[in-house]
């Protein structure tokens, strides 16, 4: 197991996590100038903040469901929620702005029989089937303020210039397959400069194949990986939403979307969670479009405890689990830990080949 995904490791983790959130709610309770966060949290109507769980938990449950689909169909159910939720729990807490919960992902299916280069193309699609739905969401949410669909402050410029880099970054993404190269011969003999160009094909020929997969599935139709990818987003968006509710009232949809893909760019930041960076960028970018900072606060505080303490808790819980199917299935003394690596490993003929195509 590498190190970074041992109990020890994350248990550490979690502890530097509740630290770091002691302190601030420490800080919040104390400062001067704050009264007016701490008045909102207290007035916290409890109905939309169990909603604003409940939804956050419907969010997690559906990124089990588009691993499922993106990784095998044939998987049972357990061992992928014990997958997806472990990852999640990797994205929390490990400081790898989400690449934590890939690589453990990739362990487990390494692990549980998957061939290195099926895990690695899938590994690309999955990830990016999970983020496009940001970008197709700003690209809607900006044309359609644009049109005077959705109600916003947002001025005309800054929707277009927002929906207009998504889709080119859209656009731009699904290029790759036509200019990175093809995969490439093994190299002849010891030179380290021609191992080095042979090592970046390689990933570059990776990474084309994880978009044509990435195509492949959406184009496939298959309900897993759409209703999977699009309710990650959107329900964690209604948490948001919910927890808006429990202080009074959100903002315009229109700056809501579009200020919630904006903030959500903070979890890019290489800290476990995102904290600081997530919390930050989404309570800048809505008082940017209009939101008090205070009610800002107090609803991004309130969605933050659950974006991170769900999947936090559950995956940790999941991670024990998996540890313990996984060690069943080193032993050989599991039946059913054996056919589910059989499962795992059957994914590949269901695979698609280089023209897209997918068997049923």
């Amino acid at each position: 197991m590498p190190d970074a995904l041992s109990p020890r490791h994350l248990t550490a983790r979690l502890a530097q996590i509740a630290l770091v959130v002691g302190v601030g709610l420490l800080l919040l309770a104390a400062l001067p100038g704050l009264g007016e966060v701490r008045a909102r949290l207290a007035g916290a109507q409890p109905i939309w903040i169990v909603a604003s769980l409940l939804l956050e938990l419907g969010s997690v449950a559906a990124f089990v469901v588009v691993f499922r689909g993106v990784f095998c169909r044939r998987m049972p159910w357990g061992l992928s929620a014990q997958l997806g939720l472990s990852e999640q729990a990797a994205n929390v807490l490990l400081p790898a702005g989400g690449a934590g919960g890939l690589a453990l992902g990739a362990w487990a299916l390494s692990r549980l029989g998957m061939a290195g280069g099926q895990i690695a193309r899938r590994t690309v699609a999955f990830f990016l089937i999970t983020s496009s739905m940001n970008f197709f969401c700003i690209v809607a949410a900006g044309t359609l303020v644009l049109a005077g669909v959705l109600p916003g402050d947002a001025s005309v410029a800054a929707a277009a210039i927002r929906s207009g880099l998504a889709l080119l970054t859209i656009i731009g993404v699904l290029a790759l397959p036509r200019v990175l190269p093809g995969r490439p011969e093994a190299p002849v003999g010891g030179d380290r400069l021609a191992r080095l160009r042979h090592s970046a094909a390689h990933v570059g020929a990776t990474v084309a194949d994880g978009v044509r997969d990435a195509v492949g599935l959406l184009r496939a139709g298959r309900i897993g990986v759409i209703a999977g990818a699009l309710g990650y987003l959107a329900f964690d968006i209604a948490a948001l939403e919910a927890a808006f509710q429990a202080f009074g009232s959100s903002p315009q949809a229109g700056d809501f979307l579009l200020a919630y893909v904006i903030g959500q760019l903070g979890g890019l930041v290489p800290v476990p969670g995102g904290i600081g960076g997530t919390d930050g960028g989404l309570v800048a970018a809505l008082t940017l479009y209009g939101t008090p900072l205070t009610h800002a606060t107090a609803a991004v505080l309130a969605y933050r405890a659950f974006q991170l303490g769900v999947p936090a808790l559950a995956g940790t819980v999941a991670f024990a689990q998996l540890r313990r199917t996984l060690a069943r299935e080193s032993r050989g003394q599991d039946a059913a830990g054996q056919a589910m690596a059989g499962g795992v490993a059957m994914a590949a003929a269901s695979s698609p080949s280089s023209s897209g195509r997918y068997s049923r």
